[in-house]
């Protein structure tokens, strides 16, 4: 975070969580990158993910592609899950499974089921950005659901602008600043020349003004 003071950090902090109206939802805090010096059709597009050390957004939907065992640890803990029948009904139909993409943020898989996702619903979940993340049978799957709740993913396209939600305005202070420290640097990693292609970064909550970090 180099480029940017701590005391322009903390006052994008304050004003972040200091909106004055009360909305009837919970708010999230979105960063908005702007980059220079890019050109989307020749440089080479990049795309990266980072776990932030705080969740961003608690409400996100998931969805197993499970096999019998994951099926039984999904039906007690109250989680939505496919087994091979369900996914075999739906036929590679592009719009059934694009619906299916749609309706969830994320999804997980079972490891005896994640090779055979591209053979059962075709490329839908990837072009869509939400490949399933393989689980094992020891692994503690409301751990892994934490995890990707706490990823974010950053990837160019046409447009030099980026966003993520990084936070939400019930959060603490240092729970955003983490959050907010953690997903520039990694941007900023991700960039050609770092922060010389960073034009300006900007933090705003769903219904606030943007304040602008750089």
């Amino acid at each position: 975070m180099s480029k940017i003071q701590l005391d322009v950090l903390k006052e994008c902090v304050e004003h972040v969580l200091s909106s004055e109206k009360k909305r009837n939802f919970t708010e999230t805090i979105e960063l908005q990158i702007g980059l220079k010096n890019y050109d989307p059709q020749k440089d080479k597009r990049f795309s990266g993910t980072v776990q932030l050390p705080n969740i961003p957004r608690e409400k996100r939907n998931v969805c197993i592609l499970a096999d019998q065992v994951h099926m039984d640890v999904a039906a007690k803990l109250g989680i939505d899950a496919m087994d091979v029948t369900a996914l075999k009904a739906l036929n590679k139909n592009k719009k059934l499974v694009k619906k299916l993409a749609k309706k969830y943020d994320f999804f997980l898989a079972s490891e005896a089921l994640i090779k055979q996702i591209p053979r059962l619903l075709g490329p839908g979940l990837n072009k869509a950005g939400k490949f399933p993340t393989p689980v094992a049978h020891k692994d503690d799957i409301p751990s892994k659901i934490d995890e990707q709740k706490a990823t974010i993913k950053f990837q160019l396209k046409k447009v030099l602008c980026l966003n993520a939600a990084i936070g939400h305005v019930e959060m603490r202070d240092e729970q955003v600043r983490q959050n907010l420290v953690m997903a520039v640097n990694f941007l900023v990693s991700l960039l050609k020349k770092n922060w010389q292609n960073v034009r300006t970064i900007h933090v705003k909550t769903t219904m606030g003004k943007p304040f602008r970090l750089y």
